[in-house]
Formats: C-alpha cells, sequence, structure tokens
C-alpha cells in the first residue's frame, strides 16, 4: 500500500517536528499496512528557489534515513507545489516531481478556479513533461463548476484523495461515490504530526474494500506502481 501524501520528514514545514515524530509516523503507516510513502513537504515558490527547497529536503530526508529502520516504509521524496498563476514558467517544475515519476503534486485554491487557471492546468499536462495531481481534491469541489473536474480529468490531470475524506462520517458516502466513478487516482493520509493529524489510511483502505469489493481495491492500491520506473 502506498501513502501518497504526507508530512514525515523533519523540520520541512508544518508537519513533523523531529526525527522522532517522523519514525513513530512512520511506524504507525507500517503498522496499517504502508510499504511505500511520499515525503511531500510544502514547496512555495515565493518563500525559497527549488535549488534552495530540494537541499533542504535533502538534507532532512538523510537525517530520517539515518535512523529509519530497513523494515519501515519505503521513502520517496516529492512536494506538495502550491499553485500560482504563472506556475507553468516554472523551469524546474519537473524537479519537484516524486522520485522516479513524473507525478507532480499539486495544492490549488481553495476558491473558484478562473478560467486561466483551468487553461494553464491543461497546458502543463499536455506538454508532456510531468503529470499533474491534485492533492487533496475533495477541498476544492464544491467551489468549483460540476464540469470542472471532468474537463480536467480529459487533459489527463489526476487527483489525490486524503483518507480523512474516506474516514468521515459525513463524506464517506461522496468518497466512495468518486472512488467508484474513478475520478480520484490516489489516496494519501496527509499526515503531519502523531496527535492532531496522524497517520490513519488503513481504515480508509478498510472501508474501500468493505464498499467497492477486494479487487477494486488491489487495482487501487496498485495503481501508483505504474507511474514508477
Amino acid at each position: 500500500m502506498t501513502d501518497f501524501h504526507s508530512h514525515i520528514l523533519p523540520k520541512m514545514d508544518d508537519g513533523s517536528r523531529s526525527e522522532e515524530e517522523s519514525l513513530a509516523m512512520l511506524n504507525a503507516l507500517s503498522e496499517q499496512g504502508v510499504s511505500r510513502v511520499m515525503a511531500t513537504p510544502h514547496f512555495y515558490a515565493n518563500d525559497e528557489s527549488v535549488a534552495d527547497f530540494i537541499n533542504r529536503r535533502q538534507n532532512s530526508l538523510e537525517s530520517l534515513m539515518s535512523l529509519k529502520p530497513s523494515e519501515m516504509p519505503e521513502i520517496l521524496a516529492g512536494a506538495e507545489v502550491r499553485y500560482y498563476e504563472g506556475i507553468s514558467r516554472l523551469s524546474e517544475l519537473k524537479s519537484l516531481c516524486i522520485d522516479g515519476t513524473r507525478l507532480l503534486l499539486l495544492e490549488m485554491q481553495e476558491r473558484k478556479w478562473t478560467e486561466y487557471t483551468l487553461r494553464e492546468l491543461a497546458d502543463i499536462s499536455s506538454g508532456g513533461k510531468v503529470t499533474l495531481v491534485l492533492a487533496h481534491v475533495e477541498r476544492y469541489i464544491g467551489f468549483q463548476r460540476p464540469d470542472t473536474f471532468y474537463r480536467l480529468l480529459e487533459n489527463g490531470i489526476l487527483m489525490q484523495m486524503n483518507a480523512s475524506f474516506v474516514n468521515g462520517f459525513f463524506t464517506k458516502r461522496k468518497a466512495i461515490r468518486m472512488l467508484r466513478n474513478n475520478e480520484v487516482h490516489f489516496l494519501g493520509s496527509d499526515c503531519h504530526n502523531m496527535d492532531t493529524r496522524p497517520p490513519d489510511i488503513g481504515s480508509a483502505f478498510k472501508t474501500i474494500q468493505n464498499k467497492l469489493g477486494c479487487d477494486f481495491a488491489e487495482g487501487f492500491k496498485n495503481y501508483t506502481n505504474e507511474f514508477l520506473k
């Protein structure tokens, strides 16, 4: 099982505050059946350069890997890149993809998107250098026109959902409907710590299996493998 969205790297953003907390999060993920986790710290282009971010991320990753037992989940470094108008002109965009893939996790604004934004997303996708994945897509649905996501899906843009949306009492039904309709491609814990936002992806996969069947759940789990080298 893959956790596609996490903030497990220590001292990178508003996620893990220490190597010890990162190890506790990884251990929790391992106990839930996760074998691979995407480390996707926030990247804000107005705060630092891509080069500085990658260097900082590498230092954080090395400090964690020096302590991580081999039986804990594999870590692939990436980023949760904050969208801004004109991001398509960022020449280093591909270097922010998840290691070994062309998958770029993009965090969108929680408001109605402009036509410019929709065209820019489609242009990035059609360029062929990266495959866009919209982070925690459930946060944006209520702000958009009903046809917006179908338009993006038709342009090859993929969607990531947070496990909390599947686990939520009031949101579970909608989450399952989106999964059944193949409107979501990846699941992430979006874990930040061990208290207020701990890893809880295992129960979400159990719900998916119970509601949609073992074959669907297994195929969904393995989907990420298609994008790895």
